[in-house]
């Protein structure tokens, strides 16, 4: 069964809702026209003389027995079985009583029969009411062609069939009405069966929804745990340095103040550092609901003195060559500049400046086909921007932003920086990354 999908139960267990008050307006308005209509038939059929039943009764009752057959109508979908078993029974009683005109009171009891079907909450009592009218009605129908037969001198002076005309008549009303009951009893089952679909449709997207949120706050949930492993490496990385800076200092600054200044001052860009970046950790995981501006992500780093297998699973900005020639061995005509005088860059700037030209060429290779891309790192006074700009002109996403810009707004603003990712005014699309740079001293220090 496809997710999502109703079982046999549950679509038993379906009940439709209640009508809304805009189709309780249609009820009403159905329920006149099919008044006004049959008070007109009336005075035609009297004014024409077609007394196809025998003598009629006066005017005004036949307007009453119309418009008990027409009012019941205006309720039809809020009390179905009720308004169906009331037509009928008028029907019968109107047609007993020889009331010329049939063709507004056969339209209303089709409706009542159709409603029955389309709008009944219990199933069984939908079928059950509606086959006893229809037997009720061909009861009526075979007691009314007896007495036709027995009573009429009918003739059938003009009959020019092969067929004898009393069949010929006989089959002629049966047929209609098996025609006629078969329809309502049919289309009233498809309005139902419609309406549940419906609903199953309804409830279907409501569950890809809700599967969706959950599958995008897993994947965010996701992100945010690897955030905290990466970054912990990070703090630790730097808790350590600062450890054996401190001890340095301690072991020295007795016999060398001058030394032991410098590890202090290590100690203390290191701390900065570290609480900088551990600040924007703690800003993303107190946020329940992550914005598009604001929305964080991994900085994955690895300490000095990590095993190359280490290190490739947290690359930098020295790591940027190979990545570009593995973009280019996946078909890409790609140039790379560094502009700038390049300075230190804290480890999880550089993975995230990475991390954000990886997922930029990415996105190139799998959405703007053959084209030219350009890479340009630029390192400023007090900044490192990236940007990746290519002419592509393959398919978008409709202005929808899927996980990868998504990632790279996560890691962009760990950092307090900024994205700018679109179309190109003259095609193509550019991604840019600023990511703010302070001072990074470089760890020394004795040795005991």
């Amino acid at each position: 069964m496809e997710a999502g999908q109703w079982s046999e139960e549950q679509r038993k267990q379906w009940r439709r809702p209640p009508p809304d008050r805009r189709q309780q307006r249609r009820d009403v308005i159905t329920g006149l026209v099919v008044l006004a209509g049959s008070l007109l038939a009336t005075v035609l059929v009297n004014s024409a003389g077609m007394l196809a039943l025998g003598e009629p009764p006066g005017l005004p009752e036949q307007f009453l027995w119309n418009t008990a057959l027409s009012l019941p109508l205006v309720l039809r979908t809020r009390f179905p079985v009720t308004v169906l078993l009331v037509v009928g029974a008028v029907f019968i009683a109107a047609q007993f009583r020889q009331v010329p005109e049939t063709i507004a009171p056969s339209i209303a009891l089709f409706l009542a029969i159709y409603t029955v079907g389309a709008w009944a909450p219990d199933r069984t009592v939908a079928r059950l009411s509606r086959i006893g009218v229809i037997v009720a009605m061909f009861v009526w129908l075979g007691y009314s062609m007896i007495v036709a037969v027995t009573t009429s001198d009918n003739t059938f002076d003009h009959a020019a069939g092969p067929m004898d005309p009393l069949i010929a008549a006989l089959l002629y009303n049966i047929l209609f009405n098996v025609v006629f009951f078969a329809a309502a009893y049919h289309f009233g089952n498809v309005a139902w069966l419609s309406a549940r679909r419906q609903a199953e449709l309804v409830d279907r997207a409501e569950q890809l929804r809700l599967s969706q949120q959950r599958n995008i706050r897993g994947a965010v949930v996701d992100e945010r745990v690897r955030i905290a492993r990466d970054l912990h490496d990070v703090v630790a990385h730097h808790v350590a340095v600062m450890g054996v800076q401190a001890a340095a200092a301690r072991r020295v600054l007795d016999r060398d103040p001058s030394v032991a200044s410098e590890a202090l001052r290590a100690v203390e860009e290191t701390a900065r550092s570290a609480v900088g970046e551990l600040r924007g950790l703690l800003w993303v995981l107190r946020s329940d609901t992550p914005d598009d501006d604001r929305i964080t992500a991994a900085a994955e780093t690895t300490p000095d003195g990590a095993s190359d297998e280490a290190r490739r699973s947290a690359p930098g900005m020295a790591e940027l060559p190979e990545l570009i020639a593995s973009a280019r061995n996946a078909g890409l005509e790609v140039t790379h500049g560094v502009y700038g005088d390049e300075q230190p860059v804290p480890d999880g700037v550089a993975v995230s400046a990475y991390r954000v030209v990886q997922e930029a060429l990415t996105n190139v290779i799998k959405h703007a086909g053959p084209c030219r891309v350009d890479v340009r790192v630029r390192y400023r006074a007090t900044s490192l921007e990236i940007e990746v700009t290519d002419d592509g002109t393959g398919t978008t996403t409709g202005g929808r932003q899927g996980f990868g810009l998504l990632g790279m707004r996560e890691r962009v603003a760990v950092h307090d920086g900024e994205l700018e990712a679109g179309p190109r005014p003259g095609g193509g699309f550019r991604v840019r990354a600023t990511f703010p740079l302070t001072t990074v001293a470089a760890p020394g220090g004795g040795s005991s």
